[in-house]
C-alpha cells in the first residue's frame, strides 16, 4: 500500500506550466497564506496576455510576480488581506483590493483553484505545510481544484499542520525564489536595525509583564523587535498563544523562559499558527519539536479560547491613537498600511481573561509627526474602539487608560507623547474635553 501511494503521488506530478494552463479567464484563484507557490505563480504571470479577469487572492503578498504593477489589471484582479512591502505601492494606487477579514478568518468561498506549498509526504502520506498553517486545510477543502508546490526544505511541526496527499489533485516541483519574506520580519518587510527608542518601549512593556503570563505579540515594526530588545528579560514561566513567533521567541523557548507551565489550556505548549521571524538555526530547533503546536487560525483567534487563558496579555502595534483612546492600526487617513489580523480578537479576549491585559505600543512620532493626535484624519480605520483601550506604551512611558474618563485619558496620553507636541495636544484636549 505504501508503494502504491508513492506511485500515485508521483503520477500526479505536473509542470508549473501545465498547472498554470488550468487557470481560465474569469476564474477565482486562491494562494494559501504564508509563502506563495512560487513556480506556479510565475507560470500564471507568464500568461498575462492570454488571461482576462482572473481574481487572485493573496492574503499576505511576499513574492513580486509582476501583477502588482500598472498594466496588469485587465488580466488579474488582485485581492489581499494585509498590505506588505511587496504590494504597498499597488495598494496606494488602488490597483488591488483588500478584504477586511472577520474575527473568524474569512475565506473565498469555493474558489476554482487553490495553490499551496507542502513538504514531500511521509510514509503515512502526510505532507507538512512547513512553518505556517493559518487556514490552509480549510481553504484546500473549499477549492474545486488543488495544486501543491512540493518544497523538500519545509520543516515539519506538531499540531494540525499537515494534509494527506489524497486531498491534493496535482503536485508541482518547487523552485527556489531567492526572494520573498525577509528573515526576521513577519510582514515581509526588509529587516533593518531597530531604532534606539524601541529599547525604551521594550523596557516599559517589561514592567507590565508578570511571571506566568501567557502572551501574544502582534505583527508590526514596533512589536516584532521587542523580544530581542529585552521585553521578556528576567521573566519566568511565560506561556505563548499567538499568531506567530517574532524574532527571539524560539530562543526564549529553548532557554526555558517561555515554557507554558502555567498556561490554563494547552499547558506546556507554544500554541501558534505560524513560526516566523527566526534564524535558520531557530527554525531547525523548532522542527519536529513537540513544544510547538501549530493550530488552525480559527481556533487560535477564537475569543473564547483566548479568554480561557488566565493572565492573557495581548501586545500589539498601533499607527495612531486618538486622545480618547481610540486606536488605529490599519491606516492613517485613507492610506492603508496594515490590517487588523488577529489584533481585535486578541484585545477582546485578553480583556475578558481573568487577570488579562492589552498593551498597545507605538513610537511617539513618525517622520516628525505626532502619533498621538486629538482626532483622527478622515478615513482612518478604528481598529480598537476607545471602550477597549487599556495600556498604551511609547518611548516616553506608559498610559493606563482602562476605566479612566476622557479627560484623564487625554492627560495620560499627552504625558507619553513627544515633548515637542505636548503643548498643542493640551490646547486641543481643552477644546475637546
Amino acid at each position: 500500500m505504501v508503494k502504491d501511494r508513492q506511485e500515485e503521488y508521483r503520477r500526479r506530478f505536473i509542470s508549473a506550466e501545465q498547472a498554470a494552463q488550468m487557470v481560465k479567464s474569469g476564474d477565482v484563484v486562491v494562494f494559501t497564506p504564508g509563502r506563495e507557490a512560487f513556480a506556479v505563480g510565475l507560470a500564471i504571470a507568464a500568461r498575462k496576455e492570454e488571461l482576462k479577469n482572473v481574481s487572485l487572492f493573496l492574503p499576505h503578498p511576499g513574492y513580486d510576480f509582476g501583477w502588482y504593477d500598472e498594466g496588469w489589471q485587465d488580466s488579474f484582479k488582485i485581492i489581499i488581506a494585509m498590505p506588505t512591502a511587496t504590494c504597498q505601492e499597488a495598494v496606494d494606487a488602488r490597483r488591488c483590493d483588500l478584504i477586511p477579514l472577520p474575527i473568524a478568518s474569512g475565506l473565498i468561498s469555493a474558489p476554482d483553484i487553490v495553490l499551496t506549498e507542502v513538504s514531500p509526504p511521509d510514509e503515512k502520506g502526510l505532507c507538512s505545510f512547513g512553518q505556517s498553517l493559518w487556514s490552509k486545510k480549510k481553504q484546500i477543502r473549499e477549492g474545486k481544484l488543488v495544486i501543491a508546490e512540493v518544497n523538500d526544505r519545509l520543516i515539519r511541526t506538531y499540531g494540525d499542520n499537515f494534509i494527506h496527499v489524497s486531498e491534493i489533485d496535482y503536485f508541482v516541483e518547487h523552485i527556489p525564489s531567492g526572494a520573498g519574506f525577509a528573515m526576521g520580519s513577519l510582514a515581509g518587510r526588509a529587516k533593518r536595525e531597530p531604532p534606539p527608542y524601541l529599547r525604551d518601549i521594550a523596557g516599559y512593556v517589561l514592567e507590565l509583564i508578570t511571571d506566568g503570563d501567557t502572551i501574544q505579540i502582534g505583527v508590526g515594526r514596533t512589536t516584532e523587535p521587542l523580544v530581542l530588545l529585552g521585553m521578556l528579560d528576567g521573566k519566568h514561566d511565560l506561556g505563548m498563544h499567538s499568531e506567530a513567533t517574532p524574532p527571539g521567541v524560539i530562543t526564549k523557548v529553548r532557554d526555558g523562559v517561555i515554557n507554558g507551565s502555567r498556561k490554563t489550556i494547552n499547558r506546556g505548549k507554544v500554541t501558534v499558527t505560524a513560526l516566523g521571524g527566526g534564524s535558520k538555526e531557530e527554525m531547525e530547533w523548532a522542527s519536529d519539536n513537540p513544544l510547538f503546536e501549530l493550530v488552525d487560525v480559527d481556533y487560535l483567534e477564537d475569543i473564547s479560547v483566548i479568554a480561557a487563558h488566565e493572565n492573557m496579555v495581548a501586545i500589539n502595534n498601533a499607527l495612531v491613537i486618538q486622545l480618547d483612546g481610540s486606536i488605529g492600526a490599519e491606516s492613517i487617513g485613507r492610506r492603508l498600511l496594515s490590517a487588523a489580523g488577529g489584533q481585535t480578537a486578541f484585545v477582546v479576549g485578553a480583556l475578558m481573561s481573568s487577570g488579562g491585559r492589552s498593551i498597545t505600543v507605538l513610537p511617539s512620532t513618525s517622520r516628525g509627526v505626532s502619533r498621538i493626535v486629538p482626532t483622527f484624519e478622515p478615513g482612518t480605520v478604528v481598529t480598537i474602539p476607545r471602550n477597549l483601550a487599556d495600556d498604551v506604551v511609547t518611548e516616553y512611558g506608559i498610559a493606563h487608560l482602562r476605566q479612566k474618563p476622557l479627560k484623564e485619558r487625554a492627560l495620560a496620553l499627552i504625558g507619553i507623547a513627544h515633548p515637542d507636541f505636548r503643548a498643542d495636544l493640551e490646547k486641543e484636549a481643552a477644546k475637546l474635553f
